[in-house]
């Protein structure tokens, strides 16, 4: 995983959504449409490095926030705004597809 993507526990979860944009891919080791979206989310994070943070949380070792947002399905990402969900994708997409996402989600 590159510099641009953080990993969140699930204990930092909460903070590091609390500031500015940021997009967490909630996913698990053996979700292959997961391991398909990793090569995508290096590329969103590169190309809107600055202006939105993404990061991952592994729902396995995180439980209680998956099943508090009501993620159902691997991979969800979800955009949060200053700590408030403000949208949410679920399935596999293309950087594009993301990164138009993030732009008409963002507040």
């Amino acid at each position: 995983m590159s510099d641009d993507i953080k990993k969140f526990t699930e204990e930092e979860f909460k903070e590091g959504i609390e500031k500015g944009l940021t997009l967490v891919d909630f996913y698990a080791d053996w979700c292959g449409p997961c391991r398909m979206l990793a090569p995508v989310l290096e590329k969103v994070a590169k190309d809107l490095h600055g202006s939105v943070t993404v990061a991952k949380l592994d729902i396995d070792h995180a439980q209680k926030t998956a099943s508090s947002l009501q993620v159902t399905s691997v991979p969800t990402l979800i955009l949060f705004q200053n700590g408030d969900e403000v949208g949410r994708l679920v399935g596999l997409r293309d950087a594009d597809a993301i990164k138009h996402f993030i732009k008409t989600s963002a507040k």
